[in-house]
């Protein structure tokens, strides 16, 4: 069974294995936060380089596992979504929790940790 996502996340997954940094950043508020692998991107410019930096240093795919949503709402605006990556990077696969956090439609903060 397909896990069910908010459209603004299933279509961040979806320009993330296409590789497609302009979708991909379009799916952010101005003034987001991403924190990977222990570092902090404000904003979509330097939202724009870490996925640069990302792209050119490893090919992968994203599978989305599932997705927990929380909030008070009736549309959640917290999800963690757990997607398995597989690719050329240490190790070849891992399982990673994707903690979204969704604003006006788009992706306010993610932070992405085992």
């Amino acid at each position: 069974m397909a896990v069910q996502l908010p459209t603004i996340i299933a279509r961040c997954f979806e320009a993330s294995n296409a590789r497609e940094v302009d979708a991909i950043v379009a799916c952010f508020t101005d003034d987001a936060v991403v924190t990977d692998e222990g570092r902090t991107y404000r904003g979509r410019d330097e939202i724009r380089r870490w996925r640069e930096d990302v792209n050119a240093a490893y090919e992968f795919t994203v599978e989305v596992l599932g997705d927990t949503p929380a909030g008070t709402t009736d549309e959640p605006t917290l999800h963690d979504v757990t997607a398995r990556l597989v690719g050329n990077f240490p190790g070849g696969t891992v399982d990673l929790v994707h903690r979204f956090e969704l604003r006006d439609g788009l992706i306010a903060a993610l932070h992405i940790a085992p």
